[in-house]
């Protein structure tokens, strides 16, 4: 009898709950919200579509009228600019490969094992640390003497190190990871300790294995800010065969841009029509963004895994 009227009742909400998703309220909110995101999703991706157009768009389509929906005149001028040395396009894309793997890899290590010791409870200076990292994020020594630290002592200049140690660790990116962490449960530390593990074992073969989404998360903020990086090569890098990607493609359009104005002062209207400059820069736009848009859709699938990791079934 108490099981027949267990499935009764569970009877009654399931068909209260199946009526309720037919409603007209329900249909008109699901309407709506696919619709809104419809919309958001069109407002994301139309401007790198409009890059992507304009970028086989011919320089006098782009002068005359800015940047239509579709191709009306095809050009690949733009990209015989910008690949008119492709020797140093190549290098350029290996420097700024090597450095976002490796400081995104060494980037990820130092923040969630900082993370990690600062949200044991058996730390007793986890406290101040915790404050002389926040407090590093409110002052600053200033750019002069970082710049005459790294340069005269360090020895950056003209390294490829330049590029990669001076963005190596976020005191944000430990924040999140300590964050994190402090939301797993206390009882795996426990256990391990029990069984003879040592510090270096735990977070190794049990914290890293449960921090899949903090890795994925942190090691996208890196590797965007690695792959865009173009500030510290100006600063450290003089030599053209160590630039990397955006800095390589900035110096570039400059030296279009300078030569468009030249010739403009010396009327050398020949000169100025051979130089698509608008086209130049939605072309290296797309050659900038290219490899670097198929990193979110990689790591987003650990965003979704990841969701169940931490559970702890009992």
């Amino acid at each position: 009898m108490e099981n027949t009227a267990k499935r009764r009742v569970f009877g009654q909400l399931h068909d209260k709950a199946s009526k309720r998703v037919w409603t007209r309220d329900v249909i008109l909110f699901n309407v709506l919200g696919y619709l809104l995101l419809i919309a958001f999703a069109i407002m994301c991706v139309l401007p790198f579509y409009l890059v992507v157009i304009s970028s086989f768009q011919s320089e006098d389509v782009l002068t005359r009228e800015g940047f239509p929906l579709y191709i009306k005149e095809f050009s690949l001028t733009s990209y015989t600019m910008c690949l008119k040395n492709p020797t140093s396009i190549l290098r350029a894309y290996g420097i700024t490969t090597l450095v976002t793997v490796c400081g995104t890899l060494l980037s990820i290590w130092l923040c969630t094992m900082t993370g990690y010791v600062l949200s044991r409870k058996d730390f007793k200076a986890r406290n101040f640390f915790s404050f002389f990292f926040f407090f590093t994020t409110l002052f600053s020594g200033g750019l002069v003497p970082w710049y005459i630290i790294c340069v005269r002592y360090l020895h950056f200049k003209n390294s490829v190190l330049a590029l990669m140690l001076p963005m190596i660790f976020s005191v944000w990116n430990m924040i999140i990871a300590k964050s994190f962490m402090n939301s797993l449960p206390a009882a795996i530390t426990e256990s391990a300790k029990i069984d003879g593990a040592n510090d270096l074992v735990i977070y190794f073969k049990l914290i890293l294995p449960l921090s899949t989404p903090l890795i994925a998360t942190l090691g996208l903020f890196s590797a965007l800010g690695y792959w865009n990086d173009w500030y510290t090569c100006m600063l450290f890098i003089n030599r053209e065969e160590m630039y990397n990607l955006q800095y390589y493609l900035q110096t570039m359009l400059n030296n279009a841009d300078a030569i468009k104005k030249a010739a403009q002062m010396s009327n050398g209207a020949a000169v100025v029509t051979n130089v698509p400059l608008e086209g130049m820069k939605m072309a290296m736009t797309v050659i900038a963004t290219g490899p670097i848009v198929l990193l979110y859709p990689f790591v987003q699938r650990y965003f979704v895994k990841g969701l169940t990791i931490g559970a702890v079934k009992g």
